[in-house]
Formats: structure tokens, sequence, C-alpha cells
């Protein structure tokens, strides 16, 4: 191992039993995940990619061409958030809560909360959605109001077909 990659400090005063135990701990854990946040337009539809994903927290880039997802709906197995970073939406919640998010705005989804919401600009909107298991004995659940399974790729959810803007993406350069 590179001196470079951890503390001089440290490695300069450790015991053979310390540095056998930094390179056994080194060894065994998951290296990083770097990404950039590049998405291809829409002119219909959304699009969900996963950009990062640790089996307990995931990123993804998420974009609309209009609608949203239109049917009041929560996570119970996870606490989530969307950050606006192109265009804007407006959420809702289900006693009538209402908030446009604009650029660099966002909201945070606690377990079991309920929302819905839809783009509001002329221009697709581009969302970061960056969820987090919570502990539970079930795989990944989504509900509507009455406690039914509501599919994200579902028609009540505002799903559409996909058309592409051809050539033209958001975010950093390939």
């Amino acid at each position: 191992m590179s001196v470079d990659v951890v503390d001089k400090g440290v490695v300069e005063s450790e015991t053979a039993e310390k540095r056998a135990a930094r390179e056994r701990m080194i060894a065994g854990s998951p290296p990083p995940q770097f990404f950039k946040l590049r998405a291809e337009m829409v002119e219909q539809g959304r699009t969900n990619q996963t950009v990062a994903d640790s089996g307990n927290m995931w990123v993804n880039l998420k974009v609309y061409a209009g609608g949203g997802e239109n049917g009041l709906h929560n996570h119970t197995d996870q606490d989530h958030f969307h950050l606006v970073l192109q265009g804007s939406a407006r959420f809702f919640g289900p006693r009538g809560e209402t908030k446009e998010v604009g650029q660099y705005e966002g909201v945070m989804l606690p377990s079991g909360s309920f929302y819905r919401f839809n783009a509001t600009s002329e221009e697709p909107l581009v969302l970061l959605r960056v969820g987090c298991r919570l502990p539970m004995d079930a795989d990944f659940r989504r509900y509507n109001i009455y406690g039914e399974p509501l599919p994200s790729e579902s028609k009540e959810n505002g799903q559409v077909e996909v058309v592409m803007k051809k050539g033209e993406f958001w975010g950093a350069k390939a």
C-alpha cells in the first residue's frame, strides 16, 4: 500500500501488528464509487438512471418531459429526497400541501410520507433522487393512498412512452 493513501504520520509510527490490521481493514473495504451526472433529454415521458448504488443508499438521475409522478404514493422502506437540478416541479401532499420547487431546491420525504409531483417548467425537469433503505424484512415497497402497490412505471403513476431528444444532454460532458 502506498504511503500517499494513508496519513504519513500514522504509517511512520505504527507497529507491524497495527500495519497488518490496517492492511486487512483496507483490503476488506469496498472501493468508492465515482459518478458523473449526465442525462439525455426527453421530448415525452421520463427516464430514470441509477448513477451509484451501495445497496443501502442509491443515487438516481431522473428526467421528465412533462407530467411527473402523478399517483399519490409513499415508500415504506426508505427515506429519500428529490433535488431539482433543472426546471421546476410542484409537489403535493395528502392534506393539501403544495410547494413549487425550483432549481437547487428540493423535498425530503421520510418513510411513509405520501406525495406526488408534476413538472411545471417548459424545459425538461431534471431531478436528483437519493434514497436510503431502512431496516425492514421486506423488499422495496411503494403504495398508493389505498395501501395498494403503485409501480413507478404504471399508467396510474403517469407513465407514458419515452421519446428522446436525440443528442441533447444535461450535465457533465461524456
